[in-house]
């Protein structure tokens, strides 16, 4: 049998048989993505009654809707390679020494991608080489550290592997970020390749979702993902990409967590513990809208950490 059929044996046998979950959970943050159209639209994370968590948003700073009265937790990330005023290491030094909780922070954002699917691009010799100065050194501080999150394609775990290489032990990450745009049978694989490897560390799922499906079938993906996620103990934190509205999500509409009128779809209502509401997502989405939003944010985190 095929590892990747046996492990997602497995993954549904734990669903199957361990107890039922609550539809909230500890481990549930946000990849948050800001709407420059839609401005409005981040209070809807930042309601006390969402239950999210903890928040990223590709850069070393908070979300300037978050910085005060925000219950979420934020994660700085050091996106990608270019040199910033102030560093990384400074910015999220700095933070901590005026009393901002900084209790974890997240590695490069898919090295292993180009640039045009929003990858940072960065060689895993130069990645080891900044990893050190700019993240390593938070360690002393008690800062967990997260791995550079690779994307899902076997491309991705070749470049971690040579990260590692490269670092020569001068790397020591907590836990392993994981993306995954496809099927359950699919994340359930990467997930167990990913324990298979690096078996000393957690997991956290930083980007995951169904692209470009049905309605139903996206939202069953959904349902079965996050249910497995909180029976998963290796899995500490996860958070869904689909936080903008369906009429410009690049991953298709059915997966966006808003309708194109601001609406919460049912899946972003179930993401925040609450009921179904029937408001359905309709949109092209495609190459441009959020997507194209989303590259010149973290591209402009490349070049300037604010």
């Amino acid at each position: 049998m095929q590892s990747s059929q046996l492990t997602t044996i497995v993954a549904l046998a734990i669903l199957l048989t361990s107890p039922v979950q609550s539809a909230t959970s500890p481990k549930r943050g946000l990849c948050h993505i800001p709407s420059n159209n839609h401005p409005s639209d981040d209070k809807i994370w930042r309601d006390p009654n969402s239950k999210l968590t903890w928040y990223y948003n590709y850069r070393a700073t908070p979300s300037p809707a978050y910085l005060s009265d925000s219950p979420m937790h934020f994660v700085p990330m050091l996106w990608g390679s270019a040199p910033s005023t102030p560093s990384f290491l400074d910015t999220v030094t700095s933070m901590l020494d005026n009393g901002r909780n900084i209790t974890y922070v997240l590695g490069f954002n898919e090295p292993d991608g180009p640039h045009r699917t929003g990858g940072s691009n960065i060689p895993a010799d130069l990645a080891a080489i900044i990893w050190k100065s700019q993240i390593e050194p938070l360690k002393k501080r008690g800062v967990q550290l997260g791995a550079p999150a690779v994307t899902g394609s076997p491309n991705g775990f070749t470049w971690l592997e040579n990260w590692f290489r490269e670092c020569d032990g001068g790397c020591n990450p907590d836990f392993v970020p994981i993306h995954w745009y496809g099927d359950f049978e699919g994340l359930a694989s990467q997930v167990g390749q990913v324990m298979g490897t690096y078996p000393d560390m957690k997991i956290w799922v930083t980007e995951w979702g169904l692209p470009h499906a049905g309605l139903e079938e996206t939202q069953m993906n959904y349902n079965i993902s996050t249910e497995w996620f909180d029976r998963m103990e290796v899995i500490t934190h996860y958070s869904y990409f689909g936080a903008f509205r369906s009429d410009v999500s690049n991953v298709g509409p059915n997966s966006a967590m808003l309708t194109q009128k601001g609406q919460l779809s049912d899946i972003g209502s179930w993401y925040l513990g609450r009921q179904a509401t029937k408001n359905v997502p309709k949109g092209t989405g495609g190459k441009t809208g959020i997507f194209t939003a989303w590259v010149v944010l973290v591209s402009g985190v490349v070049w300037a950490v604010l």
